[in-house]
């Protein structure tokens, strides 16, 4: 081929390649797609309900995002605390956290050495609380507590964030027991062996590890007071729950009173883009039932609960869609 043809045929494609491009431009075309947007979910160790329900959050709303073009993925920590340094850091864009956790952390109270801007997006499942010992200890109440070991959950969990009101509820302080960690499944084992006295539980109804433990041993229910809630009212996580069902536990001699300590919930920074946080609550809520095919906690992102205040402030991008969605509280 010689050269002056070469160069005619670049002419050509030159030619052909401006003219596509004065079209786009002319008829005001917009990019296919949009850009990409990382969004990274917190959820929690392995075990208990914060990861599945926090992979359930980010997994359905990956799936149902239409042309949003989100990259959402979910990532395991060490739970509550973490998540929230973690949003602070703008490592994660959304994570799971107790109540009771995020209370402390917006006011900068308990071990929080400032206050976090944190919001509330979603919230979830209660975690109902309960105490429990063998019939070999002879503790009868909470009260009875005091002088004995007692498993408070895992080391750095942040579970003393609402048992030590609960505790002082009771008369209990920290001084007047010996506090030891672990896991529910290691305080069911601690139980057995004798290595504890009592153990605080907690999460949907029913708990795996007590459902173990009396299946061989002769479990006690603590009771809390009739008054402890009257002691509990200037903390918005704490909630009455609906009695535990005497036929949840082999051990129940009768329906047991329940507290609801905090509840799981999602939340966000307060810098998160007012957008990202209403099409995640959006894409979330509308799709909630796929999520609870995942996990059964999820039934409690309905109209009665998911918009229900606990002391964390919600994010304005989740008011704008509850407004929306007709579930936001009355104010009134």
């Amino acid at each position: 081929m010689q050269l002056k043809q070469i160069l005619g045929f670049c002419l050509i494609a030159i030619t052909a390649v401006a003219l596509c491009s004065c079209n786009r431009s002319d008829t005001g075309e917009k990019e296919a797609t949009a850009e990409r947007k990382f969004i990274n979910l917190g959820t929690a160790p392995t075990g208990g309900a914060f990861h599945p329900v926090g992979c359930a959050a980010a997994n359905v709303v990956s799936e149902n995002q239409g042309d949003l073009n989100w990259v959402v993925t979910p990532q395991g920590t060490k739970g509550t605390q973490e998540n929230i340094r973690r949003l602070a850091a703008d490592e994660l864009q959304f994570a799971m956290a107790n109540a009771a956790i995020s209370y402390f952390a917006v006011k900068g109270e308990g071990a929080w050495k400032k206050p976090y801007d944190i919001r509330a997006v979603a919230t979830i499942a209660p975690n109902i609380g309960i105490f429990v010992t063998t019939e070999a200890s002879g503790i009868k109440t909470i009260s009875d507590l005091k002088g004995k070991r007692v498993v408070l959950g895992p080391s750095g969990a942040g579970f003393d964030y609402f048992l030590k009101p609960l505790l002082q509820a009771h008369g209990v302080s920290y001084d007047d027991l010996t506090p030891l960690n672990g896991n529910y499944i290691a305080a069911g084992d601690m139980l057995a062996d004798g290595k504890a006295d009592a153990a605080f539980m907690g999460g949907a109804i029913p708990i795996p590890a007590v459902v173990q433990l009396c299946s061989t041993q002769d479990v006690v229910f603590l009771p809390f007071d009739d008054s402890v809630m009257d002691k509990l009212k200037d903390y918005p996580f704490y909630s009455v729950s609906k009695d535990i069902p005497q036929a949840t536990y082999s051990d129940l001699d009768q329906d047991l009173p329940g507290i609801n300590v905090g509840n799981m919930q999602l939340i966000t920074h307060a810098n998160v883009d007012e957008d990202v946080v209403y099409q995640f609550t959006k894409i979330m809520y509308e799709n909630r039932e796929k999520m609870a095919e995942r996990h059964p906690a999820a039934k409690a992102i309905n109209p009665k609960n998911a918009a229900r205040d606990t002391g964390t402030p919600f994010h304005p991008g989740a008011i704008k869609y509850y407004k929306e969605a007709g579930i936001w509280p009355s104010q009134e």
